[in-house]
């Protein structure tokens, strides 16, 4: 457990938190990227139009990313979109990490509707 207190240059305001979108996503395809050891290509509904592709460097404690089909888990889905490896990711999976260093997902405790904004 992480005891360290945030300094006052550390902290945040209210009006700055409100600014993260964080969603809870669908997960409609999970795979590996190609020629790449980390990364997971993920297309995701969050109840908009088109899936939105997501790329996250967890591969290597998700040998199998087609297990993650049909998992909700939580996403920051207001970051600027960033190229990886040629494709582009416009989002951010959270996750923390659990006893054994894995990511452990951030997902509610009951079915929701995806693209539900976390309050």
């Amino acid at each position: 457990m992480n005891d360290e207190q945030p300094t006052i240059e550390e902290f945040i305001s209210i009006d700055d938190f409100k600014k993260i979108k964080a969603q809870i996503g669908k997960v409609l395809v999970a795979e590996a990227v190609p020629d790449s050891d980390k990364l997971i290509r993920f297309e995701m509904d969050f109840g908009e139009a088109h899936p939105r592709q997501i790329l996250s460097a967890i591969r290597e404690w998700y040998p199998e990313p087609e297990k993650l089909i049909g998992k909700q888990m939580l996403f920051v889905i207001n970051l600027a979109p960033r190229k990886i490896r040629g494709l582009e990711s416009n989002g951010m999976l959270m996750a923390v990490d659990g006893l054994d260093g894995a990511p452990v997902f951030l997902i509610p405790d009951g079915d929701v509707t995806p693209g539900t904004t976390v309050r």
